[in-house]
């Protein structure tokens, strides 16, 4: 089918107690791996291609996004293309042509005032492309090779307040807020305040995105959702899962020389992860709270 719109899918979640779940993807078995396992899970999914990743792959966009988009396009459930983490103002220029409805503009290591103005100026241009734009305010952390930041550190969360008038002045179609979860963690121990993630429903307009979802229980993601939580970030859960069931079958096989068997693994690992993480986001309990991670 066509690609999808991610704002469309994130619109449909509203009132429904669930959330989009959104997956960075690094390689072409990322890619598979995600259709996959939305697939099983009879779920729509958004395929998220980081700066990073971008950068992982030379500076070069097209050649990842083009190979999504044509798994996308056969795909047997909705399949949309974000563009994630951008800083960069020529790589979010290349979003439209790319194939990408949706990105999300990272000004959020400026100060207050620069993160506004830079953002506003993303979102006018995003707008005029047709393009959804999220955008982050608060110290999520984690990010570009950075150990995982004390979520609980003095200024690390979104403020509600600030929050509202960010979004109000800035334009934008949703906001990823710091609540408690931090980029790149390995250990699913993030307790999140889910009092300010409340307030900050009660208080903004917008759909609100966790990142740094691979790092929440089960059950505090589960909570996030019904909490208001719209679009779902995660991306360190397929890079564990993946990692682990290759050096497992390179452990067991330690002769093995030919990539697909290998690749071919921690491909089924990355996809059993995908289903059972929408199945967390829509309420489902894991019979095995170890299974898939």
């Amino acid at each position: 089918m066509p690609l999808a719109a991610t704002g469309e899918l994130v619109a449909r979640t509203a009132g429904a107690r669930t959330a989009v779940a959104a997956f960075n993807v690094i390689t072409l078995e990322h890619v598979e791996a995600v259709i996959a396992g939305a697939e099983s899970a009879g779920a729509p999914v958004v395929l998220q291609v980081s700066e990073n990743a971008v950068k992982f792959r030379h500076g070069r966009l097209l050649p990842l996004a083009r190979a999504a988009t044509a798994a996308a396009e056969r795909a047997s459930v909705p399949v949309a293309l974000h563009l994630d983490h951008v800083q960069s103002d020529e790589l979010l220029r290349q979003a439209p042509s790319a194939g990408f409805s949706s990105v999300m503009y990272d000004a959020s290591r400026l100060p207050y005032e620069e993160n506004l103005a830079a953002t506003r100026a993303a979102a006018d241009w995003a707008h005029a492309q047709g393009l959804w734009i999220e955008a982050e305010l608060g110290e999520i952390g984690g990010k570009n090779g950075e150990p995982p930041r004390d979520a609980h550190a003095p200024g690390a969360r979104t403020d509600p307040m600030e929050a509202r008038a960010f979004v109000t002045d800035s334009g934008v179609d949703a906001l990823a807020v710091a609540i408690g979860s931090s980029h790149a963690m390995t250990t699913r121990t993030a307790a999140l305040d889910h009092d300010l993630l409340e307030r900050l429903a009660a208080s903004l307009g917008v759909p609100l995105v966790l990142h740094g979802s691979s790092g929440v229980p089960d059950t505090e993601l589960r909570a996030a959702v019904e909490g208001g939580i719209a679009k779902v970030n995660i991306g360190t859960a397929l890079n564990i899962a993946m990692t682990g069931a290759i050096r497992e079958f390179l452990t067991a096989s330690p002769d093995a020389v030919d990539s697909r068997k290998y690749l071919a693994v921690g491909r089924e690992a990355m996809a059993r992860t995908v289903a059972a993480l929408i199945g967390v986001l829509r309420g489902e309990r894991r019979p095995d709270p170890g299974a898939g991670r």
